[in-house]
């Protein structure tokens, strides 16, 4: 493979990677933190805490498990 043809190989693998990361943190953001924020800035909150807990972890985990992934693909870069 040609340096030239390593290079785009290590880049398209870099975005991928930044796209799969990108989205653990929306994921994190959106699916962990915002509820919470939601619920104690809430008079009547629509749902349990434990729900809310059930769901900020379950963000966490697949959170955690899509920047594992992202590190993963990562392993691909070429010397």
């Amino acid at each position: 493979m040609s340096d030239l043809q390593a290079t785009i190989h290590n880049e398209r693998t870099k975005l991928t990677a930044t796209w799969l990361n990108g989205l653990a943190i929306a994921l994190l953001a959106i699916g962990g933190f915002a509820p919470f924020v939601s619920f104690i800035s809430s008079a009547q909150p629509a749902v349990s805490i434990g729900v809310l807990g059930f769901v900020g972890l379950v963000c966490l985990f697949m959170s955690a498990s899509l920047h594992l992934v992202a590190r993963k693909v990562l392993g691909r870069l070429k010397p």
